[in-house]
């Protein structure tokens, strides 16, 4: 029940992967998009703002000059020349300005359109008698429109003339276009979701596929699903790294099938054997002294080989395992160390020879292992023999540094790249033709060799350590007789 129910919490972390992109891409756009029609709005505002208040304030400036150096009279302004060179035409060629002029005390000489508010400030400057005097309104509602509104006193009491800007129209159109930059704030927005959501669903796609198979696996327990694999990027790394780990899961439960299978059929027989003895134990009594003698010599040798069958099957199983750290290590020492231990279990000579750079990197519990398994097979098939057990391990020569060839710099005395080979010869009876290409089959024993002592796996775990580490196994017939097998390691 619970593996079925993760699935749709699965289900919707994807979803929630793919809204999760869609959200972020519109986000993004989103903020962009503000920003830039802000600051397009902002500096588009600023720029129309003030080229109509610079506009304004040079008509203003001008009209100023004008009464400054002549004395004007409010009809001079009350309405266009007709040559278009008068006092008037000056100020409303520059702009869209609206004129109002005043007489003495602030009478209404010419009322402009739509007609200008006039106050006591402004009827004051009316009345002045500084000729350009001014008196600024800076909003000035007229008819539900907003207005500048400047007053330039015409001097001597003559009057003044009211010149006034609009900046509402100015304002709504501003306003339009902020209308239309959120309208197209809004578009985008929209776009960037449709465009995120299409390629959140297209990146996730393989993802669901991917989540889809796992699950297929999850629940048929079947490790050969075919992974969909697609692309290059780091999709297609995860596709191919959990198919790869399928495979491997796979292997292994093929191994852990076989060696299971092979370890029930070998322990079948010493267990049946077993049995028979031990019933025969119930007759003990009625045995003649010398049967009694062969029985218990047979159980005693009968549950050794079982102890060194299931001490082989675990060692094959942790050697599959790769559980030990991997470390820096001479393959010649570590022969030297297993050449003294089998000199005490064996009696026999074993001599070590080292050629090259033998230093590797590996698991040193395996590949003792894989060195002493193949003494002491020699020694088992070499019994009686006088012939030293020889351990040969060679390994790539060193360079030939450039010192040698008369320049000032030494030898260089690094290794050449290549493998570690590991041999162990002997002068045993050697071992068939047939044989040699199965001798490292797991539980494999030459019809020869059935007679003598042992399980079949010691070979088997050389060909799993020698693999494990980059390298392969090998045998074939010594010069002179007797049999050379190891293995190589990889750099």
């Amino acid at each position: 029940m619970s593996r079925f129910a993760g699935a749709p919490r699965r289900l919707r972390r994807v979803s929630s992967l793919r809204a999760t992109f869609t959200v972020s891409f519109a986000a993004v756009a989103a903020a962009v998009t503000v920003l830039v029609g802000f600051l397009s709005y902002d500096a588009a505002a600023r720029l129309v703002r003030v080229d109509q208040q610079t506009v304004f304030a040079e008509v203003v400036q001008d009209l100023r000059d004008q009464v400054r150096e002549h004395p004007l009279q409010p009809q001079d302004f009350a309405s266009p020349d007709t040559d278009h060179d008068g006092p008037l035409d000056d100020i409303i060629r520059p702009s869209r300005t609206d004129i109002q002029v005043l007489g003495p005390g602030g009478a209404m000489v010419d009322r402009g359109t739509p007609p200008l508010p006039v106050n006591r400030h402004d009827r004051a400057i009316a009345d002045g008698g500084t000729a350009g005097e001014l008196a600024e309104h800076k909003d000035v509602d007229v008819d539900g429109d907003r207005y500048r509104l400047a007053t330039v006193a015409l001097g001597g009491g003559r009057g003044a003339v009211q010149i006034a800007q609009q900046f509402s129209d100015t304002e709504d159109l501003l306003r339009e276009l902020q209308q239309r930059t959120v309208l197209l704030v809004g578009a985008v927005v929209v776009a960037a979701g449709l465009f995120g959501w299409w390629l959140a669903r297209r990146i996730t796609r393989r993802l669901v596929r991917l989540a889809g198979a796992a699950e297929d696996v999850a629940r048929t327990g079947r490790l050969g699903i075919q992974v969909p694999v697609t692309g290059y990027d780091e999709v297609a790394r995860l596709g191919r790294s959990f198919d790869r780990m399928l495979g491997r899961l796979a292997q292994s439960e093929e191994d852990q099938r076989r060696l299971v299978q092979d370890a029930g059929h070998e322990l079948r027989t010493p267990l049946t054997s077993l049995r028979t003895n031990i019933s025969m134990l119930r007759r003990i009594d009625e045995l003649p002294p010398d049967a009694r003698e062969e029985l218990v010599a047979d159980l005693a040798l009968e549950s050794r080989e079982l102890t060194d069958l299931v001490n082989e099957l675990v060692a094959l199983a942790a050697g599959q395992s790769d559980t030990e750290p991997v470390r820096h290590l001479d393959l010649a020492e570590l022969a030297e160390d297993v050449a003294i231990v089998a000199r005490r279990r064996t009696g026999r000579e074993i001599t070590v020879h080292v050629t090259g750079d033998t230093a590797v990197d590996g698991r040193p519990t395996a590949l003792q292992r894989a060195v002493s398994n193949l003494v002491e097979n020699a020694a088992k098939f070499d019994r009686g023999g006088r012939s030293p057990i020889e351990v040969v391990v060679t390994g790539p020569a060193p360079r030939t540094g450039a010192g040698q060839s008369g320049d000032s710099g030494g030898p260089d005395t690094g290794a050449r790249p290549g493998p570690v080979r590991v041999e162990v010869l002997d002068r045993g009876p050697g071992i068939g033709d047939d044989d040699l290409v199965r001798v490292f089959d797991r539980f494999y024993r030459a019809a020869d060799a059935r007679s003598l002592p042992g399980s079949g796996l010691g070979l088997s775990i050389v060909r799993e350590v020698a693999t494990a580490h980059g390298g392969t196994p090998f045998a074939f017939h010594r010069e002179g007789g007797g049999t050379v097998i190891g293995f190589t390691v990889g750099r």
